[in-house]
């Protein structure tokens, strides 16, 4: 089955190509293309063909956020009575500047931004809270912490191409 995705048409190798990066970007060439059915140089040319092309943004390395301290994940929901674009600029700076947030999301709905926040404590989290309320002028924030995670992938689903 062929897709096209970013000016890229993505056959069945570039479907397990990219199932076995997401699970593992370290994995070699010569591992990958015999996983995947090919050889090491038509391989590693799907593979760079995909990083030109945009399909693979990056490869990055995953930690652990509890080994690290970061064991409180926060979902903040902020709504604003704001709505013009030099308020939006002034606000992306302002979000985008703290490295606790993690996921920062302008969305639909009673909500108007979704942030996915990670601090070691709920000190950490007061933080955060008041640098956005001194930052922003927000009609609400309403705060979600996380008292577990069910489900966690950096994995997009692939199996629509």
């Amino acid at each position: 089955m062929l897709m096209k995705s970013a000016g890229a048409k993505l056959d069945r190798f570039d479907h397990a190509i990219l199932t076995h990066l997401q699970d593992n970007a370290a994995i070699p060439i010569s591992e990958l293309a015999e996983k995947v059915g090919l050889t090491s140089t038509p391989c590693w040319r799907r593979v760079q063909k995909l990083e030109e092309s945009g399909v693979i943004k990056k490869r990055v390395t995953l930690l652990d956020p509890d080994q690290l301290n970061l064991g409180v994940t926060v979902f903040i929901a902020i709504r604003t009575h704001e709505h013009r674009f030099k308020w939006f600029e002034s606000f992306h700076k302002l979000v985008s500047a703290i490295p606790e947030v993690v996921d920062f999301y302008r969305v639909a709905g009673s909500t108007d931004y979704l942030l996915k926040v990670l601090v070691s404590d709920i000190a950490g989290y007061d933080r955060i809270y008041k640098t956005l309320i001194k930052g922003a002028d927000l009609a609400d924030v309403t705060s979600m912490f996380v008292i577990e995670e069910i489900k966690h992938t950096t994995a997009l689903p692939l199996s629509h191409i």
